[in-house]
């Protein structure tokens, strides 16, 4: 008879119980009934095993495997096929981890990654979906605890596998698994009761509990898959990898026996599409075990071994493997290859992409692995392999990466009692060996005076009193002079391939740290010189870990460019970055690449930097018609530099809506644009609470002085706690310049038309005249001074007579304007008689919580009355300040200044990402 085994055919309860610790007769019971084979169950869910065939039958059939959930389409009865098993580069391996096997939409997006895939053959390891390892962990935590939830537990798991099979599976596919899935839960409700009565579980029972996870994932991709026409398997890996105990709660693979048992799957089910657990394996007696936390890249790595794989490739939540933690180096970038030897270093340090005995597999069949993130398909990913393929282009970087490992103890064992003595070292080893410690890093003078080592400083109190008991008489003596705990450690680790053929590596890294005030505790460097290991204060590392990785891996602070606008004052700022580009790389150790100009038709992009000395050619010439969403996505997108800024130089409010979104995408944002910053309330403050939560910068300094530092003086006095009472100035070049020359005989309309000529005004006037702009400014000053006030809150008198509001043209508004002589005569004639004159101001009332913009006047020896020019003024009245207000005053227009001002927000960025200041 063939058919499809849906039945989980279990282990004996008699093996069973001899696994099981003693117990109460109710316990062993529980365990008989946990373990006992249903005849019934199976002919409800139509098995294929004859009803009533004995335990001892099933054992003989199935090979004494103690454990095989049932989806696997096979009768125990089928004739095994010698099927010749291929090895080689038709076979790709694929692994998806728990957060890629989240949820039913990213367990379908895995599907098409599979069926994506060209390669002649594929086996994909999956690891049980995301929190769910934990879940079943818990399940046996609560039940050997006795706690009765573990069974409402159980139902959370049962709810959280039937609800995704329902988004992704349907029809007999569906019922199939739900088949399944309700066999597999009732047989853990039995075991999880037997090991509440027992109070306890052995670790081959927790590890078959625990495995269900990846069983059932594996089962919903492989019916996932199928849907789409494709033929596909799913393998129990406990079928085929054995693994044997090498202490420490650790296991080693046995190959050979695994290639065997793999022979003997493949015989029976010939797929060119296999999707097999991660995590799970067997011993060589068919007893469950697991590859430990973590394992599932490390199955993924035998498997691939297994059938000399073209590649395996690790899909993961990041884009690959960083130079170092990017949440504790914004510079760090993703490193396109690495050597085995390089990434075992940096997975023994801590890298998290990989688990630590990952690579050894591979290692010795030369298979690559390749890190990639499937939530962004675009990204190459790091590819782990013998030597880079690009190996000239590189491995330029002596130093790969950086890693650090934190919550360590340094214990210090000193005397000179130990210098030439024979077996010191072993005695110290020994005894931490005895407490179970791990030993992260060793370091011993070469006086033989002293021996360091790290450990967790979760262990160290272990280990310090097995020290003292070892060396009772060598301290007592005196041969031992101490045995030293330095708690609040922490290790910084460089490693790199090239370390060893390079000198100066050590004297470089130690270089850098003492520039940053850093003390270096111990130091450890291998022959092979495949890492620099120092370890030094915790609150210490982060620092060290930037100051070594800027040193390094990236010689200068780099930032990629986007520049949007380039007209009057965005081409001055390309002008000026032509001219000091060499400077900054030279003197101050930064580099900036414009890899992107944009204007309202065109676009010129670069995937390394423009070539400034021609920009404007390179616009005409080679520009793409301008897609703001492109020109975003090539900044956002481009992996080669790790920093990257919009410098939006428009005016137009669209272009500042957008701020928000690239902030979020982690661009850092810097304009001289005020329409954000001026325009609703809620949006400022969003932009503000954005800034102040995340990493990403957003610089504005030259929205109210041009190249005057308002924004950063109000922002000094607020931060050192004084109080801001009332801020005044004369906040436009434009007005500044037609009121500091409205004077004698000349009349208003002469003054503006010389303003206009000599290009001080908008092309219209009226936008200047309006004192739109300065409210704008008068907006911004007030919301940084902590009011929340919106633009329409701010009175402005406007200089624009009414009677000319309506003119359709500036040319018609200029004719026009000269009928009004007479009476803006009037007013400065008054203002003269009594001493004063007039000027045109912003006011932001900090105390009264208001502000205003008007046309005042003041006396010939105030401040404001002894402009010239362009110049604008601004004062600050503080509780500092009180008496006599502090000063600002300087050019507050003009396309030089103001790309000026834009240009040090550029550098005030570069100093805050590492350059020196």
């Amino acid at each position: 008879m063939r058919g499809l085994a849906v039945a989980s055919p279990l282990p004996p309860a008699a093996a069973a119980a001899r696994r099981w610790p003693r117990a109460s007769s109710s316990s062993r019971e529980a365990v008989s009934q946990c373990w006992k084979y249903d005849s019934s169950q199976e002919r409800s869910l139509g098995g294929s095993l004859r009803i009533g065939q004995s335990e001892g039958s099933l054992r003989r059939h199935r090979s004494s495997n103690l454990l095989r959930p049932a989806a696997a389409a096979i009768s125990v009865e089928q004739d095994e096929v010698n099927t010749y098993l291929p090895k080689g580069d038709m076979w790709s391996v694929h692994k998806f981890g728990g957060t890629c096997m989240g949820t039913p939409q990213r367990i379908q997006s895995v599907a098409d990654i599979v069926l994506g895939d060209s390669s002649e053959r594929k086996l994909i390891i999956v690891s049980a979906m995301s929190k769910v390892t934990d879940m079943m962990y818990n399940l046996v935590h609560k039940a050997q605890s006795r706690d009765d939830s573990y069974t409402i537990a159980l139902e959370e798991v049962f709810e959280k596998h039937m609800s995704a099979a329902k988004d992704i599976l349907d029809g007999e596919d569906l019922a199939r698994f739900l088949s399944q899935l309700h066999s597999d839960v009732s047989n853990l409700r039995a075991m999880l009761r037997a090991i509440y009565i027992a109070g306890h579980a052995t670790e081959s029972f927790s590890d078959f509990v625990v495995g269900h996870g990846e069983l059932w994932s594996a089962q919903m991709l492989s019916y996932a898959i199928m849907k789409s026409g494709a033929p596909c398997s799913w393998m129990d890996t406990r079928e085929v990898l054995v693994v044997k105990p090498s202490g420490f709660n650790q296991v080693d693979p046995d190959y050979s026996e695994s290639e065997k048992r793999l022979q003997k799957w493949f015989s029976r089910q010939p797929a060119e599409i296999i999707v097999a657990t991660g995590f799970i394996a067997s011993t060589a007696e068919n007893v469950p075990t697991t590859l430990k936390r973590d394992g599932s890249d490390f199955s993924a790595a035998i498997i691939g071994s297994l059938v000399r794989a073209r590649q395996v490739t690790i899909w993961t939540d990041v884009d690959g493997v960083f130079s170092a933690d990017p949440r504790k180096v914004s510079e760090a970038v993703i490193l396109s290859t690495l050597s085995y030897q390089e990434a075992w270093e940096m997975s023994y340090f801590g890298a998290n992409v990989l688990h630590p005995r990952t690579i050894i597999p591979v290692m010795k069949d030369n298979i690559p692995i390749v890190i990639r993130n499937m939530f962004n398909l675009s990204a190459p990913g790091t590819m782990i392999c013998k030597q880079p393929a690009n190996e000239n282009a590189d491995l330029d970087a002596c130093v790969k990466s950086f890693a650090t490992i934190d919550n360590l103890a340094l214990v210090n064992v000193e005397g000179t009692g130990m210098a030439g003595v024979p077996g010191t070292a072993s005695t110290i080893f020994s005894a931490v060996k005895d407490v179970g410690a791990n030993v992260i890093m060793i370091s011993q003078a070469s006086s033989e005076h002293s021996v360091c080592f790290a450990v967790p400083e979760k262990e160290v109190a272990a280990v310090s009193a097995a020290l003292h008991v070892r060396f009772r008489e060598a301290l007592a003596a005196g041969r031992l002079s101490k045995v030293e705990v330095i708690n609040g450690c922490s290790i910084l680790a460089a490693v790199g391939l090239r370390m060893a053929s390079t000198p100066g590596v050590s004297a470089t890294l130690f270089d850098a740290l003492a520039k940053a005030n850093i003390n270096v505790r111990a130091i450890a460097q291998g022959c092979s010189e495949y890492n620099i290991t120092v370890v030094l204060k915790q609150e210490d590392c982060v620092r060290a870990l930037r100051a070594a990785h800027s040193r390094f891996f990236l010689s200068k602070t780099t930032l990629a460019v986007g520049v949007i606008g380039p007209g009057l004052i965005g081409g001055t700022l390309l002008n000026q970055l032509r001219d000091q580009a060499a400077v900054l790389k030279e003197n101050m150790n930064i580099d900036l690449r414009v890899i992107g100009i944009t204007g309202s038709s065109t676009m010129l992009l670069s995937d390394t930097g423009i070539d400034l000395t021609q920009w404007k050619e390179l616009l005409q010439k080679e520009a793409e018609p301008a897609d703001i969403g492109n020109f975003i996505h090539h900044l956002s997108d481009n992996h080669v530099f790790p920093n990257k800024v919009l410098v939006d130089c428009t005016a137009d409010s669209s272009v500042a809506s957008h701020y928000y979104d690239w902030l979020k995408k982690g661009i850092h944002v810097i304009t001289p644009n005020k329409k954000a910053n001026s325009g609703p309330l809620d949006r400022y403050l969003k932009l503000r609470t954005l800034q102040r939560a995340s990493y990403t910068h957003y610089f504005y300094e030259a929205t109210v002085g041009a190249g005057l530092p308002i924004i950063s003086t109000l922002r000094g006095l607020l931060e050192t706690g004084d109080e801001i009472l009332r801020i005044e100035g004369i906040f436009s070049g434009t007005l500044s310049y037609i009121f500091n020359n409205f004077e004698g005989t000349r009349t208003f309309s002469d003054v503006v038309t010389e303003a206009k000529e000599a290009g001080y005004t908008e092309p219209d006037p009226r936008d200047d005249l309006s004192g739109t702009d300065v409210a704008r400014k008068v907006i911004i000053l007030a919301r940084e001074s902590g009011l929340r006030l919106e633009l329409s809150d701010i009175p402005v008198k406007s200089l624009v007579p009414e009677a000319l509001a309506s003119c359709s043209s500036a040319d018609e508004f200029m004719q026009k304007l000269p009928s009004f002589d007479e009476d803006w005569a009037r007013q400065r004639n008054d203002a003269e008689a009594a001493g004063e004159v007039l000027r045109y101001v912003g006011v932001v009332d900090a105390v009264n919580k208001k502000g205003k913009v008007e046309l005042r006047r003041y006396k010939r020896d105030h401040p404001f009355a002894q402009l010239s020019g362009s110049d604008n003024i601004i004062a600050f009245t503080t509780s500092r300040y009180k008496e006599q207000p502090l000063i600002v005053r300087g050019p507050g227009a003009g396309a030089e200044v103001t790309a000026g001002g834009v240009f040090c927000d550029i550098l005030r960025l570069a100093s805050y990402l590492g350059a020196p200041s």
